[in-house]
């Protein structure tokens, strides 16, 4: 337990890029619930999950204990490509807004796969890798995931097959392409490649499909294939772990300046931005070493946190994966074809949802169109065209720079800018010719999926 009293700076580069990621269930004092088989509602060992998960991502799924795993060099190394990545301060936004708030983003578009989720995809490739896997099977929503691991898969010699959410698939064909380009297959979700896909579209026939529907299809193959395995993009442990690169890097920069921010604020899906971001500020939280305000911003659309409860459920839709306890809208739960956002999982990581559960930070959900008028007004003054997703927390970090203004108070805030929009025009372009709107699920339509829920004891 010592361990855990080290400064983090011991585990960070010269040039203040991580050697380590922080497992912040290390400082949980309330861990995670387990994952339950789904026959017997009995917790999920190693042996378990192994006809699913790499041995070693495993191993870090389960492991509550040690505080700092280190990277393996292979992947510090392809880090190096892209991080340190920059936290910037936004000054025109400032000036825009007439604020006294102080406003910093981390931004994690400027790698070629677009988004923070190469973080974690080329650790899952390369742990499939020295396994000896032929390849791996995956689901992606908005593309961003199937991007960055038909990027990291590349890079490790992999095979790679990605379900995209047919919504997403028949919406952002360029996203695809490039999948496609780095040498992936890219199917749309649900299909009839596979028994729960054929049964998803025989009950609900036209379906647009869900990240849950995908990840049913993308176990199923992985499942049934000699040589492969499954990897997610999101709301696993071992997911939040290497996206943990994102809050120490952020952290040390604003130690560096002697910058302490009163606000920390991420878009939330499934939760590995956040969870990244926030990682070494929870750290200090949870150890009673400094107080932030933490907030969790996801769609109206959408909204595990905000409307959604906690319990457990399934991961998927085809009810094959195991069972986890977390603030979830039901497994069946399908958003509305004009959410055009990747936030659109149906639950919440459960290290996010005991954390939310626990007090440690709250949850806001905003509706779309407001979302595309701060990523455009974001994007007029600070020149980077954001994600549908990130633009959730840029939302909040505006309506809360604004209340600075009305207050008068000095407050630094600081968002995860998750990555770049430039392949999610259409519906930017909706948006300007107003076409899209804020579809919000009603309380009886949540409630027929919750009365769904698994009966677990």
């Amino acid at each position: 337990m010592a361990e855990k009293k080290i400064p983090y700076k011991i585990y960070l580069e010269e040039n203040e890029m991580p050697k380590a990621w922080y497992n912040v269930r290390a400082d949980m004092k309330t861990k995670p619930a387990p994952l339950l088989n789904p026959g017997t509602h009995e917790p999920m060992g190693a042996a378990d999950l192994a006809p699913v998960f790499c041995e070693e991502l495993i191993a870090q799924e389960l492991n509550n204990d040690d505080p700092f795993i280190p990277i393996p060099q292979e992947i510090a190394d392809f880090y190096k490509m892209y991080r340190p990545s920059p936290l910037v301060r936004a000054y025109c936004l400032e000036e825009k807004l007439q604020t006294p708030a102080k406003i910093y983003y981390k931004f994690e578009g400027n790698n070629t796969s677009g988004s923070h989720k190469l973080n974690s995809a080329i650790a899952q490739a390369y742990y499939a890798k020295k396994q000896g896997l032929k390849g791996v099977t995956t689901e992606t929503g908005a593309g961003q995931w199937g991007t960055a691991l038909s990027m990291a898969c590349s890079y490790f010699g992999l095979d790679c097959k990605v379900f995209m959410v047919k919504v997403s698939y028949e919406q952002k064909p360029f996203r695809r392409e490039v999948m496609r380009t780095y040498g992936a297959s890219v199917t749309p979700s649900p299909s009839m490649e596979t028994a729960v896909g054929r049964k998803i579209l025989e009950e609900f026939p036209g379906t647009t499909g869900s990240l849950g529907c995908a990840i049913s299809e993308a176990v199923e193959v992985a499942t049934s294939t000699e040589g492969y395995r499954y990897v997610l993009g999101s709301v696993l442990n071992q997911v939040l772990l290497h996206q943990s690169v994102i809050g120490l890097e952020t952290k040390a920069a604003l130690d560096k300046y002697g910058i302490k921010p009163d606000m920390i604020i991420g878009c939330a899906g499934g939760g590995s931005n956040l969870g990244g971001l926030i990682a070494p500020f929870m750290g200090e939280k949870l150890r009673g070493e400094a107080d932030y305000r933490i907030i969790a911003v996801e769609p109206q659309s959408c909204p595990s946190f905000t409307r959604g409860k906690y319990a457990y459920d399934f991961c998927d839709t085809g009810m094959v994966c195991p069972l986890a306890k977390m603030y979830t809208l039901g497994s069946g739960f399908i958003p509305a074809p004009n959410h055009a956002g990747g936030l659109r999982y149906h639950g919440m990581s459960p290290v996010l949802s005991q954390l939310y559960d626990d007090g440690y930070m709250e949850a806001v959900a905003v509706p779309q169109t407001a979302v595309f008028e701060a990523a455009e007004q974001f994007a007029r003054v600070e020149g980077i065209l954001p994600a549908p997703e990130s633009s959730h927390a840029i939302k909040v970090a505006i309506d809360e720079a604004m209340k600075c203004k009305e207050t008068g108070e000095e407050k630094t805030i600081v968002f995860g800018l998750t990555g770049t929009g430039y392949f999610d025009m259409t519906a930017y372009e909706k948006f300007h010719d107003g076409k899209m709107d804020d579809y919000i699920p009603t309380d009886e339509e949540l409630q027929t999926y919750f009365d769904k829920l698994p009966k677990v004891d």
